[in-house]
């Protein structure tokens, strides 16, 4: 029956409160005979039902959430639902607490963390004080030492699950997180620990992902203590350093994660101006890397966000930034679009960001969170009312942003900023309306002084109207649809201002009158904009107009606007009823007739006001409020639903068509466009269908009718399979009295006269005879889906009909006959919505008014009508169930019996098709009663004892609570199949009943027929793939579609059907104002969540064990298709039933084995998917009991030769590694935070904790058990590995080695020698693969030893090292940084400081380090000792040998041809080894060895092999006692000496680069100070002809002085010998040069404040941007000074036109390789104060070195880099002026053109940063250089001039506009172009009249094109047109040339928008009164040709100035022009412009 859900009890409106404010009083639970109904209450929202007794009413009395939910979702529900989902949730956390306690974490705290989100996802409001408790157990869970990745992730998962929404807890005030465990997890992961220096092992094995860190970091920052800020700082800073790169970039990185943004209290002064100008001062230490503008724009735009809402942190103008910091912040913006300017390159170094190192690994994805979003964000919650009538703020700054880049938004100008800039738009319009809509619920509690205001709103809807107007006609589809969105939320909050514009461009559009292209834009602009239209007064009238000039969008041709024109027509339809409306019963008489409406109004009506928008600009503003009285607006609306009939009918006319056209879905490929379209139309009809008036339905219903029966569309079948649904489901009654006789006549007619469905089809191709039929049974079908109790009207007819295509139909047919049963069983057995009606009954009983149209539904005020199964329904489907299931039950029986009735000799497939259609149809009517079905108990036979104790098992109580048996050593069971607590859900049957049985032994008796098949099947049709399949297709539904059809996955259908069209009402800040159809769909929905959820796994029966063992047996088939069918119906299976998986796993273990053994490949086959593909791995993974069988049996596999196999072993590989890593032993938790969810057990507390006890117990027997099988099969690996083929030992070596490596026993004495003994395997492959092990081996002994021998330090990465110390720093002592690095001058010491970045920015608590005299090594236990002796006595001196011949072969990959970390790595332990005395080797053996291994040094080979063992030799002398290391230096440093003294080739080099990197990088230089101090003793030999000799040591010298960093103390003498060497003559030798110079520069820079709060307090005293880094020293000035002079007395003493190289040219480009360098790293400031008066004029001077084009080219890299370099605020002052004394002075004209690149790129790069009063000058130089002698500067100049104005914000912009125009205007008014007396050179007055009359046409013309896209043209546009064609244009050579391109190219510019531009043009000329100036114009044009040549080009070019000023009728003026006279056609043009006039 269809129950309405109209007679609930409410609550006054002011008992419920506002949905948007703080919670009220208590929900309260009204009861009702028939239905549950709970009244509204904003406490806990509508979803509380509380009864007398209830143990749970005081917890759930307190408030679960600040903002009451939106959508009472239960209340809505048609059945009984008293739910207990309190005491649920208290046991799940009784459990929780239970299986956390006792370190069950997985499946045990997985189980129930999964119940507790699946009783949160069915919209329970979690307690308060629970949801704190568990935030803060989860959080600890999720980033405890030692816990599984796995069940890490689920648990961090949960946490952010529990704290995704913000109106739950309120940030300090309900819940505060501490940030140190996500510090020490992050720290760990990028940032350099305390002992690194000396080890190679690394922390924690159960390491998690970073983007699981990430996504912890963004949910729980904002509930970290503001107040901890300090600490943070105090923890992070001392990492900071640019001397080692990659720390600078983790600190920033950690510090946007980490650092609290929300606002600590009033009476603290950690308010973010208080630590913003240190973030400044880092900001400007890192510049020039994206990496870094991206994490520090993410964390401003969070303090903006958080320090919105919050009174103690002042807002200003700027919001609570400044406005230095808000420049810079703008800047920074304009560097992230990388909008290209003039010449130069990109504002970022790339070489920067190349050191960003794991830092990288922290950066938020940019995809998810692009920068464009924090943009936005930050501008957003920075607007405040303080900025608007303030001359500068965040607003101004913003339209300045807008105003600089609005050209890069049009379509015309795309590139790679498109996307930012687009991205930048939407974000910002969705931000806004997100505050605007927020802060107007309440939501967003933001001070009343802060909020957002009207004029705010106008003024940002005005800066983003036009670039969004470009966007929504994009070439690029991302950039269009990111501008459609902005465009509506824009529409959203101006619609006045936005809706006109709209209407003037989607008119002509949909008219056609322009480009075909922009109709699509324009349809899917109307789409976004329909929901404003319909709301907004006065422009819903044109909305009948709009959907009548929208409907030829529906093209067969055109799929892709046919489905934006449905989505469009589907937004209105939800909005816009589809009724005539009748005129106001006020203007008529009692006694009068309703008159027929008249659509003529509205016609007339809108006519007008397009021509109004025709007329008008677009920037025009329409405010109906205003202008139309509410009457008058009415009348319209009402007038224009006149046409409502003829529109349905011709959109149906089209929509047939369309069907009609479309191509044969058998040929269309997968989510093509019209699949897309098929899927469209039922989602765009049906909200029409439902919103019609019932004459216009019954219209539509016989339209369709009539269709369906006249027409076969196979191809459309389904789309108007759909379409008959939906008018089923608005009028089930009406629509089915109609469909079903014409179907069921139609389906006899077929049958019995046509003879469909007579043969049987082979393949998926429908016959041509069956197609009719196939379409009226699908019609048919679907009709029927979800028709509602009606279906009962007509059972006899569907009986008739179903039967009758049972007996008669074969082939395809009866695959859809089958289905028809099915739709008939699921409609009368389901629960579900049957109200689709757009408004309330009571909204509608006086009919339907425009006050209805865009109605916004009360989701509390709701009365649905659903259908829930009445008696007679559930008769009718038992009814149909059992005959159907009995007959193929009987025909089963028979066919498989000894006497079928058909034949099944082989020789045909009729046996197989009859066996495959009963078993369709079981299939079908099994899901089709699926609700019918109990989803607990499905064993009819088990007593009433035994059915009591299953549900006791499962009621949930005693899960995890129970006995635990010692015998289960296994861990198969998955937590995705434990029982869960069930909810009601509409059950129809009563347990016990006769219905109840009868539907339950028929289940039960198909199964049984379904396991005799099968055995039959196996035995006697091996072969019979078809039935096989039929046969495990239904077994899957048989297992799965019990409660619910899970196979047909209706809920997740049906969601992603709400979300698809509820996507166009969701507007940010709102919540579900949808109309009231989704609001039904939206509970339909909640339903289906119910029915899935009560739909969990249950418990195993005998014959659910019996179909399982069935389906492992044809998961090994031999045919494929079977084997696929099989294992995807045990997939299906392993997710509804417990305990499946110890069923399945054993016999699959024997199959793989038998198939192994017998080389049987179909069956080794379908075991391996099965075992290591599918569901079963992880099982098998975590379960002991099977695990060694599996790897085994994978090893055994690993002999077949069959190339299938070998691919399917190669891809098993990964999985057999996963199941050898070791399993979490120990997780270290917080007690108090376990406890803190600890229930109260009362007298059961003792049984509790003994239960707790035991299950610790057993879990540690699993353990044991684990461990004991784990070394078992791991030693029998051991000895199939040393007898095997190479191919097999390499892969059973790696799970060997994988078992074989442990924490406490490191590993077995065979297992240490086998690893030992095969690293020097003679195989390659093998040695790898060993040496590898050996360095594991090595370090899990480190790793164990640095742990102190205890697992649990090694979790909590406590590491010991006896020589380890922590030096304090002497924070009182100013001079204690110079003394600190003094010391690293000389080698005498006590301590190494290993680590770079302790006291480079700040001085932390300690500086790591270690005693020189000690030994570092650590200190060795028994058993890590016992390892190292074992692992020594494999270590002889033959060992050695055969490795270090290994390394010196030349590799086979030219790839593994380098430095290679693992041999050193290996080497230096077994070193160690060595010099313990535990080998028998020696040292000088070592040292013959390692001779013998170089030899000659004439081979490469042997180079890399030596320098990768002295690396080791000197990596284990840092290790070993002081006298051993001295022994091994006098050793390794004399040869090292000699190679980089006399062996470098440019083969080798490389490697040893790379061993003074391994040697140097991180490590106390003093530990290789021989070497260091060697190297540091180079001088340049200017005599020495050994060029690549020298430059070798250079670079040697270069790498040590990176690697040592700020710590290099030795660098004076050396840079005052290449100082006084720039000039060397040799080019790779002053290449490396350059690169020390400004490696060494960068190693000087340091500032070591004593301590944090020194460095916080001295950048907030020195501005708001900090202080400037990199300043200057005197000497460092001086040497440059003095170094730019040299060069140019050098440049002086060149003879110009030299050829060869000189002093000059060789020093320059030394020092441009220097400044290179530099320019693209960190310190590129530190050179701004040369760029004046030192580098400017020298690079231009380079520049211009004909004769040297290398020189020229590397000054010209590094000048365009000069406008790239950050300044900050007035420091660009002195650059400027020098570009401009340049650019007007300079001699050479190339200087001078050249100067205007950076010009520009300055101008642009620091656009918020510049003073107003520069960039005037600017303008002014420009304006100047306009009139340069030389024609390329003036060209230039008019370039550079046209991209300054393009660019400058709006109120610059205009100043500048109308000084200009009246400059150039006067230009040419007093510099008239004077005829020549005399023929002959210019005289050089008559030069300088040209100059600047060319002058002043490339100004004026810079000016039109400043603006290439502007449309409709600017109105000082058209007088400057004018001006060039009557001054300029009929000049002759350059000036008049140019003249006429300007004009020509304003027109080819606006092909897209001329007809407009022309008619506005023509407006501002007439209203100008330029006319007759404008004829003399063309007078003058006519001057410039041949008095006869009006015909020709003189004619053309009147003819282009004619369109200029609005002619458009062009073909007519090509008939007119052909008079002879120059003064007929001037007449012929007046007259024809004073006729245009006048009209």
């Amino acid at each position: 029956m269809d129950v309405p859900m109209d007679d609930h009890v409410e609550l006054p409106s002011s008992s419920r409160g506002s949905r948007a404010t703080s919670p009220g009083g208590i929900w309260r639970e009204v009861k009702d005979t028939k239905v549950i109904e709970v009244a509204a209450s904003p406490n806990m929202n509508g979803d509380m039902e509380l009864e007398d007794g209830d143990a749970a009413v005081d917890k759930a009395r307190r408030p679960a959430r600040y903002r009451p939910r939106t959508f009472p979702y239960r209340r809505y529900l048609p059945y009984r639902h008293v739910d207990n989902q309190y005491q649920n949730l208290q046991v799940c956390i009784k459990n929780l607490y239970v299986a956390v306690s006792a370190g069950d974490f997985a499946p045990g705290a997985t189980h129930w963390t999964r119940e507790i989100r699946g009783w949160m996802s069915l919209k329970f409001d979690l307690p308060r004080d629970d949801r704190i408790r568990l935030i803060r157990l989860y959080y600890d869970l999720a980033l405890a030492p030692g816990m599984d990745s796995t069940a890490s992730e689920r648990f961090g998962s949960m946490f952010m699950n529990l704290t995704k929404r913000k109106h739950y807890l309120k940030p300090g005030e309900d819940l505060t997180l501490d940030w140190r465990p996500l510090w020490k997890e992050i720290k760990t992961l990028v940032l350099p620990a305390d002992t690194n220096s000396l080890t190679f092992s690394s922390g924690s094995p159960n390491r998690r992902s970073t983007k699981t860190l990430l996504k912890l970091c963004s949910f729980a920052q904002v509930y970290f203590d503001p107040e901890e800020a300090p600490l943070i700082f105090e923890e992070i800073l001392p990492f900071f350093s640019t001397s080692n790169p990659d720390t600078g970039f983790a600190v920033i990185v950690i510090l946007n994660l980490l650092i609290p943004s929300y606002p600590a209290p009033a009476e603290s002064k950690w308010h973010p101006q208080h630590y913003l100008p240190t973030i400044h001062h880092l900001w400007s230490l890192m510049n020039r890397s994206k990496v870094v503008d991206l994490a520090i724009l993410d964390l401003f735009s969070r303090i903006a966000r958080d320090g919105l809402g919050a009174e103690q942190v002042p807002m200003g103008p700027y919001g609570v930034f400044t406005n230095e910091q808000a420049s810079m912040v703008f800047t920074a913006i304009l560097r992230l679009c990388e909008i290209p300017v003039s010449q130069v390159s990109s504002p970022y170094s790339h070489t920067v960001d190349a050191y960003a190192g794991l830092a990288i690994l922290l950066e938020k994805d940019q995809r998810k969170y692009p920068a464009s979003h924090s943009i936005a964000r930050w501008i957003v919650m920075s607007l405040s009312p303080e900025g608007v009538d303030t001359k500068d703020s965040i607003l101004a700054k913003l339209e300045g942003l807008i105003q600089a880049t609005e050209t890069f938004f049009h379509p015309s100008n795309s590139g790679g900023w498109t996307r930012t800039l687009s991205q930048i738009v939407f974000y910002l319009a969705d931000f806004f309306v997100m505050r605007w809509n927020r802060e107007a619920s309440g939501e967003m509690a933001t001070p009343t002084s802060r909020r957002l205001n009207d004029a705010i709103k106008r003024r940002f809807v005005l800066c983003l109207r036009d670039v969004t107007f470009m966007g929504i006609f994009s070439k690029s589809g991302t950039a269009m649809s990111y501008a459609l969105s902005a465009l509506q939320n824009l529409a959203f909050l101006e619609p006045t201002l936005i809706l006109p514009g709209a209407l003037q461009r989607i008119y002509p559009s949909l008219r056609g009158s322009v480009e075909v292209h922009r109709t699509t834009s324009s349809i899917r602009a109307l789409r976004e904009l329909a929901r404003v239209i319909v709301r907004t007064k006065g422009f819903r009238c044109h909305i009948t107009a709009l959907l009548g000039l929208a409907l030829p969008g529906i093209d067969a041709n055109d799929l892709d606007k046919t489905m934006h024109t449905l989505t469009f027509f589907q937004a209105v339809f939800y909005e816009v009823p589809m009724w005539t409306l009748n005129p106001v019963k006020a203007d008529l008489d009692d006694d009068d007739e309703t008159p027929a409406v008249d659509g003529t109004l509205a016609a007339e009506w809108v006519t007008g006001q397009i021509e109004r928008l025709d007329a008008e600009r677009v920037d025009m503003e329409i405010d109906y409020e205003k202008e139309l009285s509410d009457a008058d607006e009415a009348a319209i609306v009402i007038s224009s639903t006149a046409e409502f009939g003829t529109f349905v009918i011709s959109l149906l006319e089209r929509v047939f068509n369309l069907l009609r056209n479309l191509p044969d879905a058998a040929r269309l490929r997968t989510s093509s466009s019209e699949e897309h379209v098929a899927n469209t139309l039922p989602a765009a009809l049906g909200p029409m269908f439902s919103t019609m008036s019932p004459e216009l339905f019954d219209l539509a219903l016989n339209k369709v009718a009539d269709f369906a029966s006249k027409h076969v569309v196979h191809q459309a079948r389904d789309a108007m399979s759909f379409l008959c649904s939906c008018l089923c489901k608005v009028d089930a009654k009406k629509s089915l009295s109609v469909l079903i006789p014409i179907l069921c006549r139609s389906i006899r007619t077929e049958i019995e006269e046509t003879g469909a469905g007579s043969s049987r089809t082979a393949g998926s191709e429908v016959l041509p005879r069956d197609k009719a039929l196939v379409w009226y049974i699908g019609l048919l079908s679907m009709s029927l889906v979800h028709a509602g109790s009606a279906v009962v009207d007509f059972a006899d007819e569907l009986l008739d009909i179903v039967v009758f295509l049972r007996e008669r139909c074969k082939g395809i047919p009866s695959s859809h006959a089958s289905n028809l049963i099915h739709h008939i069983l699921l409609t009368l057995t389901t629960t579900y919505t049957v109200d689709t009606c757009l408004y309330e009954d009571s909204e509608i009983v006086a009919g339907v008014t425009p006050a209805l149209w865009a109605h916004i539904q009360d989701p509390y005020k709701l009365s649905i009508k659903w259908h829930y199964s009445d008696q007679r329904e559930i008769d009718l489907a038992i009814k149909i169930f059992a005959t159907f299931a009995e007959r193929e039950l009987k025909h089963l029986t028979d066919l498989i019996g000894p006497t079928p009735p058909v034949r099944r000799d082989g020789s045909g497939k009729d046996w197989s098709d009859e066996v495959s259609r009963s078993l369709i149809v079981l299939r079908l009517i099994t899901a089709g009663t699926s609700s019918l079905f109990d989803t607990r108990i499905q064993d009819p036979k088990l007593s009433a004892e035994q059915q009591a104790a299953i549900e006791d098992t499962d009621s949930g109580d005693d899960i995890g609570l129970g006995e635990l048996t010692d015998a289960d050593y296994g861990a198969t069971e998955d937590e995705d199949v434990r029982p869960s607590f069930q909810y009601p859900a509409g059950t129809h049957l009563s347990r016990g009943s006769d219905e109840y049985q009868k539907v339950h032994e028929l289940r039960h008796a198909i199964g049984e027929m379904l396991h005799n098949v099968h055995k039959y099947l196996t035995e006697k049709q091996q072969d019979d793939v078809i039935a096989f399949n039929a046969l495990y297709t239904t077994y899957r539904s048989w297992f799965t579609d019990v409660g619910v059809e899970r196979s047909a996955h209706t809920l997740e259908r049906v969601t992603r059907l709400f979300v698809a069209d509820s996507g166009p009402f969701k507007m940010s800040g709102t919540r579900k104002e949808f109309p009231r159809p989704l609001l039904i769909r939206r509970a339909n929905v909640y339903h289906l969540q119910r029915q899935k959820h009560n739909a969990s796994p249950r418990p195993c029966t005998d014959l659910d064990a019996t179909l399982l063992k069935d389906l492992v047996q044809s998961s090994v088939s031999h045919y494929t298709d079977i084997r696929k069918t099989a294992q995807t119906a045990i997939e299906a299976s392993m997710k509804v039933i417990i305990g499946a998986r110890p069923i399945l796993i054993p016999p699959f273990i024997e199959h793989f084995q038998a198939a192994v053994k017998t080389s049987d490949f179909p069956r080794i086959k379908g075991a391996m998917y099965s075992l290591l593909f599918g569901a079963l791995l992880k099982p098998i993974s975590r379960d002991w009991r099977y695990t060694p069988a599996v790897i085994k049996a994978y090893v055994d596999v690993l002999d077949v030769d069959k190339t299938s196999i070998v691919k399917l072993s190669t891809a098993a590989a990964i999985q057999i590694m996963d199941m050898t890593r070791p399993g979490s032993r120990m997780a270290i938790l917080d007690k108090s935070v376990v406890d803190a969810i600890k229930p109260y057990f009362g007298v059961d507390e003792d049984k509790v904790t003994s239960k707790i006890d035991r299950r610790k117990a057993l879990i540690q027997k699993r353990r044991d058990f684990v461990l004991q099988r784990r070394q078992e099969t791991g030693s029998d690996l051991a000895g199939i590995s040393t007898s095997s083929h190479w191919k097999k030992e390499s892969r059973t070596a790696t799970v060997t080695i994988g078992l074989g490596l442990r924490f406490e026993e490191i590993a077995s004495d065979k297992m240490i020698d086998l690893t030992v003994k095969r690293a020097v395997d003679s195989h390659p492959q093998l040695r790898t693969i060993y040496g590898s092990a050996l360095v594991g081996l090595f370090t899990y002994i480190d790793m164990r030893a640095i742990a102190d021998h205890k697992y649990e330090n090694f979790l909590l990465e406590k590491r010991t090292i006896p020589s380890f110390v922590k030096m304090e720093p002497d924070r009182h002592n100013p001079n204690f940084a110079s003394e600190f690095l003094a010391s690293f001058s000389k080698p005498e010491t006590e301590l190494y400081i290993d680590q770079d970045h302790p006291g480079w920015l700040v001085w932390g608590k300690y500086i790591p380090a270690f005693k020189a005299s000690q030994r570092s090594m650590p200190d060795y236990d028994d058993v890590e000792q016992h390892a190292r002796k074992r692992i020594g006595l494999s270590l002889t001196r033959d060992w050695f040998a055969q490795i270090f011949g290994y390394m010196k072969q030349e590799p086979r990959d030219t790839s593994a041809d380098r430095f290679r970390m693992t041999n050193v790595i290996c080497l230096t332990n077994a070193l160690g080894v060595v010099f313990d005395g535990f080998a028998d080797t020696s040292f000088e053996d070592i040292k013959e060895l390692t001779k013998e291994t170089f030899g000659d040094g004439s081979d490469k080979h042997q180079h890399r092999a030596t320098a990768e063992i002295l690396c080791a030799l000197l990596s284990c002398g840092m290790l070993v006692e002081t006298n051993l290391r001295t022994e091994i230096w006098s050793f390794v440093f004399p040869i090292v000496r000699s190679i980089l003294e006399d062996g470098m080739t440019p083969d080798n080099q490389g490697y040893w680069s790379t061993f003074i990197d391994v040697l140097l990088q991180n490590r106390d230089p003093r530990r290789a100070w021989p070497l260091v101090e060697w190297l540091s003793s180079f001088r340049l030999d200017r005599t020495s002809n050994a060029a690549f000799k020298e430059s070798s040591k250079i670079t040697s010298l270069m790498h040590s002085i990176a690697d040592i960093g700020w710590h290099y103390q030795l660098g004076k003498p050396i840079w005052d010998d290449f100082v006084a060497n720039l000039d060397h003559p040799y080019k790779g030798v002053r290449e490396v040069m350059g690169i020390t110079l400004a490696t060494m520069n960068r190693a000087e820079y340091y500032e070591s404040y004593p301590d944090v709060t020194t460095l916080i307090e001295s950048q907030k005293a020195a501005s708001t941007l900090g202080t400037r880094p990199y300043e200057l020293t005197p000497e460092f000035k001086k040497v440059i000074e003095g170094i730019f002079d040299q060069i140019e007395q050098w440049r002086k003493e060149r003879p110009p036109g030299q050829q060869t190289a000189s002093a000059y040219t060789s020093a320059s480009k030394t020092m441009m390789l220097w400044l290179e360098s530099t320019f693209s790293s960190f310190e590129c400031t530190k050179l701004i104060p040369f760029f004046p008066n030192t580098l400017l004029d020298a690079l231009l001077h380079m520049m211009d070195i004909k004769e040297d084009p290398e020189l020229q080219g590397i000054a010209y890299s590094a000048f365009r880099q000069l406008g790239n370099i950050p300044f900050r605020a007035g420091e660009e002052t002195d650059f400027v002026e020098a570009l401009m004394r340049i650019g007007r002075t300079a001699t050479s004209w190339h200087q001078r053109l050249r100067s205007m690149i950076n010009i520009q790129a300055v101008y642009f790069r620091h656009l918020f940063l510049m003073p107003q009063a520069r960039q005037e000058a600017l303008f002014d130089c420009i304006s100047a250089m306009l009139e340069d002698t030389q024609l390329e500067v003036r060209v230039g100049a008019g370039a550079t001039l046209s991209g300054m104005i393009r660019c400058s914000p709006l109120q610059l912009r205009q100043q500048v506009l109308d000084k200009l125009i009246l400059q150039f205007t006067d230009k040419l008014r007093r510099h008239p172009l004077r005829r020549r007396e005399q023929p002959g050179t210019p005289t050089p007055e008559q030069n300088r009249t040209l100059v600047v009359r060319h002058a002043a046409v490339l100004g004026l013309g810079a000016l039109i094109q400043a603006f290439p896209y502007a449309s409709p043209p600017f109105p000082w546009m058209p007088d400057v047109l004018t001006t060039l064609a009557n001054k300029a244009a009929g000049d002759p050579g350059v000036v008049g040339k140019s003249a006429k391109g300007i004009v020509s190219d304003f027109k080819k510019t606006r092909q897209d928008t001329w007809l407009l531009d022309t008619k506005v043009c023509c407006i501002f000329l007439f209203l100008s009164s330029h006319l007759c100036l404008l004829v003399h114009g063309l007078t003058m044009v006519g001057a410039v040709f041949p008095a006869g040549a009006v015909g020709g080009s003189r004619g053309c070019a009147v003819e282009e100035l004619l369109c200029v000023i609005g002619e458009t009728a062009s073909a007519q003026l090509h008939g007119e022009r052909h008079c002879t006279g120059s003064i007929e056609w001037e007449h012929h043009v007046y007259t024809r412009l004073t006729s245009v006039r006048l009209a």
